[in-house]
């Protein structure tokens, strides 16, 4: 490689579209380079190689648990999770998300480490690439009527049925269930499972995408900004509006009865 002969702005150009081996081989030849505008690419080179290495380091902790899946013939694994649990109004959404072996996005976390707008674009990217993706949701009733743990549960059974027959095994975030195909509970499994992860990416912005839907409905809440959860500004709403139909009763009794 004879990055002399090249400009400055090609040698940026190369440093920005090479692969890890390429990097390394530059790494030296950038250092020995006269020109200043090259040689400052030293540091520039040395956090893309370990950015690299981060991403690498990833995607096996990742992967690890599909892939011995996957090594065992089951073809398509799923991995399942849920949001809102936790939310004074709104219901509960599960997704599960199901890939084929091997497959993986770059950039797929635990939603709750990821902006909006990089949850937005990653539903966009998994919805396409997933084998089949099945959303499951109980709305504030139900949630009232059943108890949390149950809701949670049934709109996670309600998620996995919406993906057969293209789903194998379920890799399941910290929930023990009843399901008709075979499946493990990880805990903390949004941090250790690739398909958990996206899981957790599309219930995610499903619901909020609902809870939007719901300001419309209901502007005096702030449901745009807090999502149905338990902030001050919310529990101020509900003390001065009282409670709409989608708050849960059996989360908010409390607020009322204590003003």
């Amino acid at each position: 490689m004879e990055i002399d002969k090249l400009t400055v702005v090609e040698v940026k150009q190369l440093v920005s579209s090479s692969s890890m081996e390429q990097l390394n081989r530059l790494l030296e030849l950038v250092k020995q380079d006269n020109r200043k505008g090259v040689r400052n690419l030293y540091k520039t080179i040395l956090r893309q190689i370990e950015d690299e290495k981060n991403k690498l380091k990833k995607k096996q902790v990742l992967l690890q648990e599909e892939n011995k899946l996957w090594a065992m013939g089951y073809g398509n694994v799923g991995g399942l999770d849920e949001a809102g649990r936790g939310p004074l109004a709104g219901p509960v959404v599960a997704a599960c998300v199901v890939f084929g072996p091997g497959t993986y996005i770059d950039g797929i976390d635990d939603s709750k480490k990821l902006s909006p707008a990089r949850r937005e674009k990653l539903f966009s990217i998994i919805m396409e690439k997933a084998k089949a993706v099945g959303i499951g949701r109980v709305d504030a009733w139900e949630i009232d009527r059943l108890n949390i743990l149950a809701a949670t549960r049934l709109a996670m059974e309600q998620a996995v049925s919406k993906c057969y027959p293209n789903i194998d095994f379920v890799l399941v975030d910290a929930m023990d269930l009843r399901l008709s195909v075979p499946n493990t509970s990880l805990i903390k499994g949004d941090a250790r499972s690739h398909s958990i992860a996206a899981a957790s990416i599309i219930a995610k912005v499903t619901r909020d995408r609902e809870m939007l839907e719901w300001h419309k409905k209901y502007p005096n809440y702030g449901f745009d900004s807090h999502k149905g959860y338990g902030t001050s500004s919310h529990i101020e709403a509900i003390r001065e509006h009282g409670l709409c139909p989608i708050h849960r009763r059996t989360f908010t009794h409390r607020i009322i009865s204590d003003y």
